[in-house]
């Protein structure tokens, strides 16, 4: 499996404070199958990040896991606030994209947004980047209009869920919202947007269940490599019907 959104590199951000917490990450996510993990530290105003921050962080993990004996490969990333957007030339955009591919993982604020993200993903995408959403599930601008997201992905945007909105780690409505989005085949990514070793692990298991194996394999396995690889993405599993999805999914889209 691939990682493509964590907060593993420490000291920086919101995630592990110390590297001995981030090797543990590293177990608990190599234990789970994980085998490579994009370093998706904040880049926004509340954590002032960029390359000259995020890449020695990296190496000197990278080293770190390999002296310890963790089979977990780093890759190149960061989560994209939309109000650093702006700032943020090809070139940093180049060295925050996932894998060092094309992708760049914007994030889907937790505030009331416009149409500004129509016009950043617009505008990422005229300037050669594609765009993976960061946990729209989780945004109120999509729980409340998933047609937004939708709209977004007809765009060329792809999104990303979170293993710990599956579980009920964030509460209800975000596991209502993911649930729907996964029964109407907007999301393509499974990421843990692990911070820690227990309370958001890197465990993308955890979600066991919310997903069925060949699902799973697409949205952990095969659309990461594509989108690190800057390859068009493998054909989409069938989605399994669930009875009562038509009116599960028109009692959530209008709370």
């Amino acid at each position: 499996m691939i990682d493509l959104h964590a907060h593993i590199l420490p000291g920086l951000d919101d995630g592990p404070p110390t590297i001995e917490a981030a090797l543990g990450m590293a177990r608990v996510a190599t234990a789970a199958g994980t085998r490579a993990m994009a370093t998706t530290s904040h880049v926004g105003y509340t954590y002032d990040l960029g390359p000259a921050e995020l890449v020695p962080a990296r190496e000197a993990l990278a080293a770190a896991l390999a002296e310890a004996g963790i089979e977990l490969e780093l890759l190149a990333g960061g989560e994209v606030a939309p109000s650093k957007l702006p700032e943020l030339d090809d070139e940093a955009l180049r060295a925050l994209a996932l894998g060092g591919g094309p992708y760049v993982l914007l994030e889907c604020p937790f505030s009331p947004i416009g149409a500004s993200m129509e016009m950043m993903v617009a505008d990422l995408h005229r300037r050669g980047f594609g765009v993976l959403l960061g946990h729209p599930e989780r945004s109120p601008t999509f729980q409340r209009d998933p047609a937004r997201l939708a709209s977004l992905i007809d765009q060329g945007a792809l999104a990303q869920v979170t293993t710990g909105s599956l579980t009920g780690g964030f509460g209800e409505t975000p596991r209502q919202a993911a649930a729907a989005m996964l029964q109407q085949g907007l999301v393509h990514v499974l990421a843990s947007d692990a911070h820690d070793e227990v309370h958001r692990g890197p465990d993308l298991h955890a979600a066991d269940g919310a997903l069925d194996e060949a699902q799973f394999e697409w949205m952990t396995a095969a659309v990461p490599a594509a989108i690190v690889a800057g390859r068009p993405l493998p054909e989409r599993p069938p989605l399994p019907r669930a009875r009562g999805v038509r009116a599960r999914l028109r009692s959530w889209s209008a709370r």
